[in-house]
């Protein structure tokens, strides 16, 4: 696979030479346009709207619309001028918490890897210092003509990148969503027992165990209509419940998983030494762990390995 970007870390006097990988890929199902009834594929073309005619890449502008419907015309090499060069350097600002930031930041995510042999070193000790803090390293750097605001965590054994959104791109829900339930009120009974169920349902996160069957049934679908055969229709949702009292709705809905939370009370206990202090910390929290906020990682394993 090769690198979409190449250059150094930078943090405080230390230069790690690194090469930034994709670390996500693609599956969905992607279709080409035919006209329907034929094997005439469709093609799409820049056409002029007020004569009709095909216009090359090369003659177009682009442009950026105001309030009063008028544009501003900006050509490839304004733009080129104004762009950032290509960066060489990923300059680490600052360190934070990881668990400080917000997921809703987070955007595409790359593997960082070391660019030669002489920076396994440094690129070791990075991961194994943020891992044992917890903390992730923010930073900003150039990439396809684009500056990004990125984060760098440890991961295991390499370097997780996530280019971040800006704050300015984040939207406001108070003020893009119309119907925020900002009086609606609760009861203790009710919280008590939402609490109770969320309790019941938690589990592990086991990514494995969650697929895009929409995806698949496409792929399925190909693969018969190949052969010659047809695919069952997908099953209908089911309908929203009505729910009349929420009580006994959140009663009914725990008292469903209390066999299923016994079954899981039973599994085997998580492997400590994989476990961020993040997690570290989430498990003390749940069994009450005394003085959990003021210790250490090892600390932390150390008391949940005796309770």
């Amino acid at each position: 696979m090769r690198p979409v970007w190449q250059g150094s870390l930078a943090f405080g006097l230390v230069s790690v030479p690194v090469r930034l990988y994709k670390a996500v890929d693609d599956h969905a199902v992607h279709f080409t346009q035919f006209q329907q009834g034929t094997r005439d594929r469709i093609r799409s073309r820049r056409v002029n709207e007020r004569t009709g005619d095909e216009v090359p890449y090369a003659e177009i502008a682009k442009g950026y619309e105001l309030d009063d419907s008028e544009y501003v015309l900006v050509e490839q090499q304004e733009l080129d001028e104004v762009a950032p060069g290509r960066s060489r350097s990923l300059e680490v600002e600052r360190f934070v918490d990881l668990d400080e930031v917000d997921p809703i930041y987070f955007d595409r995510t790359y593997w960082l890897a070391p660019a030669k042999e002489d920076a396994e070193r440094p690129y070791v000790l990075l991961v194994e210092a943020l891992g044992k803090r917890d903390k992730a390293a923010v930073a900003k750097f150039a990439l396809h003509g684009r500056e990004h605001l990125a984060l760098v965590r440890a991961g295991k054994g390499v370097l997780v990148l996530n280019t971040l959104h800006f704050a300015t791109d984040v939207r406001d829900p108070a003020k893009d969503i119309p119907l925020l339930p900002a009086d609606a009120k609760t009861n203790g009974k009710e919280l008590e027992m939402a609490v109770r169920l969320i309790d019941a349902m938690t589990g592990q996160w086991q990514p494995e165990e969650y697929h895009d069957t929409y995806n698949e049934r496409v792929r399925d679908l190909i693969d018969a209509k190949k052969a010659g055969g047809t695919v069952t229709p997908a099953a209908e949702p089911d309908e929203d419940t009505k729910v009349v009292d929420l009580f006994e709705a959140l009663s009914k809905s725990v008292r469903k998983r209390d066999g299923q939370r016994g079954r899981s009370a039973k599994r085997e206990k998580p492997d400590l030494a994989g476990l961020s202090k993040a997690q570290l910390q989430k498990l003390a929290k749940e069994r009450d762990v005394k003085g959990r906020s003021k210790m250490t990682r090892d600390d932390l394993e150390a008391a949940l390995k005796a309770s």
